[in-house]
C-alpha cells in the first residue's frame, strides 16, 4: 500500500498529490490518502472514481479520513492528461436536503423483499451526484446504523464525505443497540424536528 499524507493540505493540493501518486504507480496498487475535512474526501473521490478507480473512505477522527483507491494497472499516458484537466476544486456535495429512514424494509408486502429495496435505496442515495446533508433514522430505522445493517459501509462512505447520520437514542436503547451503533451519532426527537423543521426538502423512502 502506498501512502499519501494530505492532511493539513488545502484544495487542490490533495487532489494533486494522489494524482501524482497515481501517476507513479507501476501496476495494480492500492493508494491511501488522508486528508483533514470532508470536502477533500470528496474531491480525491471524485477525481479518481471519473478515472473507473474503485474508492471507498472513512472517518477516522474528528478532522481525520481515510480514502482507499484501487488501480488494477499502470495509469497510461492519456489518462494522466486527462486528470490534468479534472484536477479543479469542487464545491460541496452536499445538498440541504434530510432524508428520513423511519425502518430497515422499504414498502409493505414482503419484509424479505423490503429489506433488499431499504439497502438498494440507500446504496443510490451513496451514488448521488448531489448527497443530502443529514440522513435520520429512528423506530426500526435505528437497525441500519447498528452492527449487523448491510449498509454499514455505504453509510460510513458518505459520512466520511460530510453527510451527517443520526439515530434516535431512544430507538437505540428500545432495541437493545445503544452500545451497537457503528455510524454516526446519537440523538434526540428535539434534534430530529428541529433538523427536519429546518430542511429544504425531507425525503421518505
Amino acid at each position: 500500500m502506498v501512502t499519501v499524507n494530505a492532511i493539513g493540505d488545502a484544495c487542490p493540493i490533495p487532489v494533486i498529490k494522489t494524482k501524482k501518486a497515481l501517476q507513479e504507480l507501476e501496476g495494480p496498487e492500492v493508494l491511501e490518502v488522508l486528508v483533514d475535512n470532508e470536502i477533500a474526501v470528496q474531491n480525491v473521490a471524485k477525481m479518481a472514481s471519473s478515472f473507473g478507480k474503485e474508492v471507498s473512505s472513512e472517518k477516522l477522527g474528528e478532522k481525520e479520513f481515510r480514502i482507499v483507491i484501487r488501480t488494477d494497472r499502470a495509469m497510461p499516458r492519456q489518462e494522466t492528461q486527462a486528470m490534468e484537466e479534472a484536477m479543479v476544486c469542487r464545491p460541496d456535495r452536499r445538498k440541504d436536503t434530510v432524508i428520513v429512514i423511519s425502518s430497515d424494509r422499504m414498502g409493505e408486502g414482503n419484509d424479505e423483499l423490503g429489506a433488499v429495496l431499504m439497502k438498494g435505496f440507500i446504496f443510490a442515495v451513496s451514488q448521488l451526484e448531489e448527497l443530502p446533508k443529514t440522513m435520520l433514522f429512528y423506530n426500526g430505522g435505528a437497525r441500519l446504523t447498528a452492527e449487523g445493517s448491510d449498509s454499514l459501509a455505504d453509510l460510513k462512505e458518505m459520512e466520511a464525505q460530510g453527510v451527517q447520520i443520526m439515530t434516535c437514542g431512544t430507538c437505540l436503547d428500545y432495541y437493545g443497540l445503544k452500545e451497537k451503533l457503528q455510524v454516526g451519532s446519537v440523538t434526540n426527537m428535539y434534534s430530529i424536528v428541529e433538523t427536519m423543521n429546518g430542511a429544504r426538502k425531507v425525503i421518505r423512502p
